[in-house]
């Protein structure tokens, strides 16, 4: 996929490295060229680009784009400049980076498609991760759905995927284990990386460095972690 990001910041940033890690083409743009300069190896394409300026914008392959995330966040008035520019410029699905309340509802009045809201997700996942023992990360398909990640606890290591017997007793589905593997960056920072193990088997044995990938309604999510003593409200 095609992916146009506006705003190198910490999170534009990151969000970009990640997407091209995984193979995907990203257009970042900034207006710093120091920004630009900075990331042009490990993002695809890296330009500096005011993105309230119409004639500059209009030269990007908007039509051609599957997604445009608007990712600035220190500035609320070139958010929303560059926001309407590109639903008037119709690009295909918009996202955009929600910075307060009012800001929001501006958002959603322009007509974007989507809203991110990094500062508020990142510390709810932060706060999960760093009050509970096993949790690794969590994505909420519904309000009432979830796929859970979590180390996993040492009352289950040893046993097969079958003798869990997680559909019959929680009504929950082990989807695949993985494992984290560490890695240096450019930038000479310590990053990591999900080695997906494939699905779960009824035979396999569950390792002492696996991760459970669970699937499941909330409420039954929950009652498998309280039975294995991780605490957490999913």
């Amino acid at each position: 996929m095609r992916y146009i990001i506006v705003g190198l910041g910490n999170f534009g940033a990151s969000l970009g490295s990640a997407l091209t890690s995984q193979g995907h083409e990203v257009i970042a743009i900034d207006s710093s060229m120091q920004r630009v300069e900075a990331y042009k190896e490990v993002i695809s394409h890296t330009l500096c680009m005011d993105a309230t300026d119409e004639y500059a914008v209009s030269g990007l392959p908007i039509a051609d784009t599957d997604i445009v995330i608007v990712a600035i966040g220190e500035d609320q008035g070139a958010n929303v400049m560059a926001t309407a520019l590109f639903k008037t410029l119709k690009a295909k699905r918009l996202i955009s980076r929600s910075i307060n309340p009012l800001h929001e509802k501006v958002l959603q009045a322009i007509g974007v498609d989507d809203l991110i809201h990094p500062e508020k997700e990142a510390a709810n996942r932060w706060a999960k991760r760093l009050s509970l023992r096993y949790f690794v990360d969590s994505f909420e398909l519904s309000d009432n759905f979830s796929m859970v990640e979590i180390k996993i606890p040492n009352v289950l290591i040893g046993n097969t995927v079958d003798e869990l017997q997680l559909e019959q007793r929680f009504n929950i589905r082990l989807l695949s284990t993985m494992r984290y593997e560490y890695y240096e960056d450019s930038f000479g920072r310590t990053q990591s990386k999900p080695s997906i193990q494939g699905l779960a088997m009824p035979e396999q044995v569950l390792q002492e460095r696996d991760v459970l990938v669970i699937y499941g309604a909330n409420k039954h999510i929950n009652q498998f972690l309280r039975s294995v003593g991780v605490k957490i409200k999913v």
